[in-house]
């Protein structure tokens, strides 16, 4: 379902908006404003899980690099005994 609006935009922006159509970017002025809309949505939805995701790690447990280096050589001496190596 599609919502009429009325906007501002600077001249700079609609000059720039008309030059996308022109070129045939986008069919009109609303399809640039819509792409624009989701892009800037997408944006945020990105924002938000990354947030999520330091605020996660923030409160999670952490190991210090040299446990980090010891956890990896205990992995990697356990998957070549599994392999014969």
């Amino acid at each position: 379902m599609s919502v009429k609006a009325s906007i501002s935009l600077t001249e700079s922006q609609d000059a720039y908006a008309r030059k996308l159509v022109a070129q045939g970017h986008y069919a009109s002025l609303s399809a640039v404003l819509q792409h624009g809309l989701e892009l800037m949505r997408e944006q945020s939805q990105n924002t938000d899980a990354l947030r999520e995701l330091l605020d996660q790690r923030r409160n999670g447990t952490f190991t210090t690099l040299e446990e980090g280096k010891e956890r990896t050589k205990d992995m990697i001496a356990r998957k070549r005994a599994a392999r014969g190596l």
